[in-house]
């Protein structure tokens, strides 16, 4: 099978969130079990200082717009474990500080910028090789669906050729005015309430939806909650339509750079079957964090997260005071939103002895923190998928989530004490509270916990199952469009 994956973004040439993560595993899994597989990502700026100078392989690919033509060059991006890397240059529109936006808001062309890299995909596919399926991901490839179903409807060349929609986060969906019909070459004719418009704009993410021959996103549960209003961002309606054809497929985990027993960035080596190792992470992760003093049977609490609502912060805000009465030391990593980063050190300046935040993204530090914390916590309000609680499994360090998303699919508390973490259950800050109660009780008992974390590291959530699924869902729809 020849799968084609068109992206905003793939690890390590261009990320800001998991899509890159799943854009460069996955492939590398689809590739091991014998499949051919492309993968299309934009040549950036960031992506051009990584690999400055890659070869032409086709050197002009015209794309029409109403009054003038774009002209895109495909370049090499390397053949690297089994799958095949083009980049999409067209200077004017990706040779840019940023992937999609300055601080003071979106790039206005970036409905343009999108959809010419899903027109540059398939006109590029024509000359280099036609796929047996598309792979588009989120509102900046979406388009590629829609377009094999309308402007390349008569082309014989793609006429059998199916497209597969993931979404990441029904959150961002690329809304633009109406004139962008016009600026794609789309018809009128789409521009309607069962198609692509959505509230007087023009929708990448609906279209895709509409379009796309199977929809998937990143948990199960997650496809069952953009179903309804509190988390389908106005199109549940159209996803409950799509039912049939929407699938939850939970993201795997790169363990090559997440686990324990090879990390290069953390201070000891450990495995369920030797522990040992753990104790100096944690003396490491509290040096690195300034504090001394903390004996072993205060609970050290880790969070790596962007700062944002959406993430639960206003959850911890509202209890660290109640919080630090109880026997443990909190340790946050991340950046994000200004007014968050602002509180969290308004509440590391407020408790020195319990609290420390690094306002900052740091990959070697969030190695740290997965590996020297006794406790994760993800108070996600809505979460897609999720990585974190996954990394924390392998490295026995229990979670604590809101039961939502990717969160709810891979943490299991048990009444007895058995499971492999904690969750709670709605808005409330209060029910958070609760959960960690619980963890730090069971952490008292050091046998049931040491039990738990062994069960939380045999645990797999590496790409081979999911790549399954996928591979799966490919076969369904090539074979409905034969």
């Amino acid at each position: 099978m020849h799968i084609v994956f068109a992206a905003s973004e793939c690890a390590p040439w261009a990320k800001t969130g998991g899509l890159a993560d799943v854009v460069s595993a996955l492939p590398r899994t689809l590739a091991k079990f014998g499949h051919k597989v492309s993968v299309f990502i934009p040549y950036y700026r960031q992506v051009a200082k990584a690999v400055p100078d890659p070869p032409v392989v086709l050197q002009s690919v015209t794309i029409p717009f109403p009054s003038y033509n774009r002209f895109v060059t495909i370049l090499d991006g390397g053949l690297a474990e089994g799958v095949q890397t083009y980049f999409v240059d067209c200077p004017e529109l990706f040779d840019r500080e940023s992937f999609y936006a300055t601080p003071s808001g979106d790039y206005p062309d970036n409905a343009e910028r999108f959809g010419l890299l899903s027109r540059a995909v398939i006109e590029a596919s024509k000359v280099i090789g036609v796929p047996d399926v598309f792979h588009v991901h989120d509102w900046q490839t979406a388009m590629l669906a829609v377009f094999l179903r309308s402007i390349y409807f008569f082309d014989p060349v793609f006429r059998h050729v199916p497209a597969v929609l993931t979404i990441h986060n029904a959150g961002y969906q690329g809304w633009f005015p109406p004139r962008t019909m016009e600026k794609l070459l789309l018809p009128w004719d789409m521009f309607t309430f069962d198609k692509l418009e959505h509230y007087d704009t023009m929708n990448f993410l609906k279209g895709g939806i509409v379009y796309a021959d199977a929809i998937t996103t990143v948990s199960r549960k997650y496809a069952e909650e953009i179903q309804t209003a509190e988390f389908g961002n106005g199109l549940e309606g159209i996803l409950r339509q799509r039912s049939g054809d929407l699938f939850g497929i939970l993201n795997g985990v790169d363990y090559d750079e997440w686990n324990p027993a090879t990390d290069s960035h953390i201070a000891a080596h450990y495995s369920a079957d030797n522990l040992a190792g753990k104790k100096e992470c944690r003396r490491d992760l509290l040096h690195a964090f300034g504090f001394e003093g903390i004996g072993d049977d205060t609970a050290v609490i880790g969070v790596v997260s962007r700062f944002a609502t959406q993430k639960g912060f206003d959850f911890i805000v509202a209890v660290i005071d109640k919080l630090v009465e109880e026997d443990i030391v909190i340790v946050i990593l991340g950046n994000g939103e200004e007014f968050y980063e602002r509180l969290l050190g308004e509440m590391a300046n407020r408790h020195p002895d319990k609290v420390r935040v690094q306002v900052k993204f740091d990959n070697v530090i969030a190695h740290k923190v997965e590996a020297g914390s006794d406790i994760f916590l993800m108070p996600s309000r809505y979460e897609p998928g999720g990585l974190n609680q996954i990394y924390s499994l392998k490295y026995g360090t229990v979670p604590v989530v809101r039961a939502t998303g990717g969160l709810d699919d891979t943490i299991d508390e048990q009444p007895n004490g058995g499971g492999n973490g904690f969750k709670f259950w709605g808005y409330d800050p209060l029910a958070m509270m609760d959960a960690l109660r619980r963890a730090l009780g069971t952490f008292r008992n050091k046998k049931e916990w040491t039990e738990m974390m062994k069960r939380g590291m045999a645990q797999d959530f590496s790409w081979e199952k999911p790549a399954k699924e996928y591979e799966r869902i490919y076969e369904r729809v090539i074979q409905n469009r034969s």
